[in-house]
């Protein structure tokens, strides 16, 4: 039987623990969703959650507790710790911050050089330096050790990209297209270019919208409280 291809668009920022925990919940619910008649292909796109974070890495809870209030820093913490360890993932919130526009960067450089698996290769490595080993992921070495972990390039290949300019203007487009078109938090789910996941959902959520998908593949998932239509959204 023939697979019907679903395109998904996720919007994230690596500098959003939700986004990470979204990661292993959106391939768990793929994962699940592999006897359906429909194909998957994700990509990546980014979003700057923290715009007026400097370009040089400062103390991470000093600027996040400074820019959101500390209370409200702390309860996420705590909150994305305790979801965190239900897909696997250790959080740390020590070490420092930085714009998060060299690992888009990679990130699209790596559609450019292998499409959705690249992305999905090279993810997982640069969450978890920064969530988990606390690492700049603006260092151009720390970057490099990601993409040749996986498999995107060679270290000395991927330093060079990162000390270049090469794909920073279709990042920073991509960046102001999601805004225009009403994205203000992440992350943002685009289904078919046709509806909407925003905000960091379950699995089973996840595979209860892809089963009305494989269901009613002419019509969008019924579910009112997640699927939403949205603007047309560029997916080319």
């Amino acid at each position: 039987m023939s697979k019907r291809p679903v395109k998904l668009i996720v919007i994230s920022d690596f500098s959003c623990p939700w986004c990470f925990i979204a990661h292993r919940d959106l391939q768990d619910a793929i994962a699940q969703c592999s006897n359906l008649p429909v194909s998957f292909e994700v990509e990546y796109r980014p979003f700057l959650l923290h715009c007026s974070a400097p370009a040089e890495p400062i103390d991470k809870n000093e600027y996040v507790g400074r820019k959101i209030g500390r209370e409200r820093w702390e309860a996420c913490k705590l909150m994305a710790t305790e979801r965190g360890e239900t897909v696997g993932i250790n959080f740390s919130f020590s070490g420092p911050i930085s714009l998060t526009i060299p690992a888009h960067r990679l990130m699209t450089k790596a559609y450019e050089i292998g499409g959705p698996a690249a992305q999905c290769s090279l993810i997982t490595p640069i969450f978890r330096a920064y969530y988990e080993d606390d690492l700049d992921i603006s260092d151009p070495d720390v970057l490099a050790d990601a993409a040749e972990q996986a498999g995107i390039m060679t270290k000395a290949e991927a330093v060079n990209f990162v000390k270049s300019d090469e794909c920073l203007a279709k990042v920073n487009h991509q960046v102001a297209e999601a805004r225009a078109k009403g994205v203000t938090g992440v992350p943002f789910t685009i289904i078919d270019g046709k509806w909407a996941v925003s905000g960091g959902q379950s699995a089973p959520v996840f595979v209860k919208i892809f089963s009305k998908l494989a269901e009613a593949p002419s019509s969008p998932p019924s579910q009112s409280s997640t699927p939403v239509p949205v603007p047309a959204v560029a997916v080319a």
